[in-house]
């Protein structure tokens, strides 16, 4: 069993992984905006809600148009992170809107409250798009890791209305396209996926999935199942990008081939890249960037669904 400071030194490890394709030096400070962009910091998803229920909305040049949306869910073992210094960053150059989310974390609530959280912000950017000049048609989500993991969730329970609570449920948290660095998905056998060179016992009832779920995994086999984006897997799910690094020594990449099974099995439009070598985050260079840019282009701007249900 990993003791209290090895399991420390994890979280800090997914936590400066939060921005998984920028150096080091350039996550310190918040990343140069292109010229005529603005950004909205800590508008409020939930009324009178908790202090992490809160996102920043960055938007490119005016646009005639409603702008496509990306939204990013930031890793952090589900117990550290911030919505600061999203990588999407970059898109908006491209004529995207920008989000990113914070959420509540393990030591606040466990879960389901993570997903009833991104949903909300998803519903409350639904609600306000006019507003904000978005197409509420064309809603984008990545993450990593633990944002990987909720990504997913986004994608494979956009039909499941037991995750929908709170303000807003007059309209859809769906989303239209899925990116997943590295996101966990069945938690019950990440501990038997991982190698001899894992940093983290996932069964321990110390180990940041335990604490999602609110107690060991082994012993709580329902409330890990709950978690897991593959037990609500439906032909209507989102189309997926899944990215992994075969050297990953936190999240297993099986994790990531389940769920890519999971949704072909089911008909719905899923892309697996692995990374020879990549490790969490680390080892992915322009091929990833170039997939992730064609990934958005197809599903929200090339061929964008029709809208979801009620979606205003």
């Amino acid at each position: 069993m990993r003791t209290a400071a090895s399991l420390l030194t994890v979280v800090l490890l997914l936590t400066t992984l939060n921005s998984p394709a920028q150096p080091e030096a350039k996550r310190a400070n918040r990343p140069r905006l292109p010229e005529g962009a603005r950004v909205l910091q800590n508008l409020q998803y939930i009324p009178n809600g908790h202090e992490r229920h809160k996102l920043d909305l960055y938007r490119p040049q005016q646009s005639a148009s409603p702008l496509p949306l990306i939204i990013w869910i930031h890793g952090g073992a589900w117990q550290a992170g911030s919505k600061e210094n999203p990588p999407a960053i970059r898109f908006l150059e491209q004529g995207y809107a920008v989000a990113s989310i914070n959420y509540r974390l393990s030591q606040h609530a466990v879960f389901p409250a993570q997903i009833l959280d991104c949903k909300a912000a998803v519903r409350w950017l639904r609600t306000h798009a006019k507003d904000y000049n978005l197409d509420p048609v064309r809603f984008g989500v990545w993450g990593a890791s633990a944002g990987g993991h909720l990504v997913a969730l986004l994608g494979t329970t956009g039909d499941i209305k037991d995750f929908d609570t709170g303000p807003n449920l007059d309209v859809s948290s769906e989303v239209q396209a899925v990116v997943d660095f590295f996101g966990p998905t069945d938690l019950l056998n990440m501990a038997a996926q991982s190698g001899p060179n894992s940093r983290i016992d996932h069964d321990a009832p110390n180990s940041p999935e335990s604490r999602l779920i609110g107690g060991a995994l082994q012993k709580h086999p329902d409330l890990a199942r709950r978690a897991n984006p593959i037990t609500y897997v439906s032909p209507s799910d989102s189309p997926m990008l899944l990215v992994h690094g075969d050297a990953d020594p936190l999240v297993p990449h099986q994790q990531s081939i389940l769920l890519h099974e999971e949704l072909q099995r089911a008909g719905v439009a899923s892309e697996l890249l692995i990374v020879k070598g990549g490790g969490h985050g680390s080892g992915f260079g322009s091929e990833v960037n170039a997939k992730v840019t064609a990934f958005f282009k197809r599903y929200l701007i090339a061929n964008a669904k029709t809208a979801p249900p009620n979606a205003k």
